[in-house]
């Protein structure tokens, strides 16, 4: 019963937040309930025991990827952006796309609704946490991958920095 409502919180928040972050006319604002959007989906990986991925999505995405996106609305001149025309007036087809696609997506769910049971749980359990298992397996298996891509990020990193010298 307490999951029940604290899966409902969650997805409330992930719901609620990512909403309000797509209807905000103030970035900052919806840069802050992109935060709560976050937030709400961290509570659903701590729901599913995945406390690893809970934290790397408040450190990774959280913590470093809204705040990047906080300093880049700082540095965007938002005045010459706001005197721009924003949207074009097609409210209507987009409401009629919405709606077309939110009645396929209910007709698929509804006929396919056998498939969609979960098989039974697995007898054994192991005594690792998921954390454990995912490091053996991302530094075994995946480790080239893993280094790789952590260097294309080295390389973004860099040039990032590199490109914003040259403008300053």
């Amino acid at each position: 019963m307490l999951d029940a409502i604290f899966f409902y919180t969650f997805a409330a928040l992930t719901l609620g937040g990512g909403v309000l972050c797509i209807t905000r006319r103030n970035a900052v604002h919806s840069a802050m309930w992109l935060v709560v959007s976050l937030l709400g989906v961290g509570g659903l990986y701590l729901l599913q025991r995945a406390e690893f991925l809970f934290a790397v999505q408040a450190v990774v995405y959280i913590g470093g990827i809204v705040v990047l996106f906080l300093f880049v609305i700082m540095l965007v001149n938002l005045d010459e952006a706001a005197r721009q025309r924003q949207f074009n007036r097609q409210w209507l087809i987009g409401l009629g796309a919405v709606a077309l696609v939110g009645a396929e997506v209910f007709y698929f769910l509804k006929a396919g609704a056998d498939t969609l049971k979960l098989p039974p749980p697995a007898g054994s359990v192991s005594t690792d946490g998921n954390t454990e298992r995912l490091a053996d397996v991302l530094f075994s298996e995946y480790l080239l991958p893993f280094e790789v891509a952590s260097l294309l990020l080295l390389v973004a990193i860099v040039g990032s920095v590199v490109m914003a010298k040259r403008r300053i």
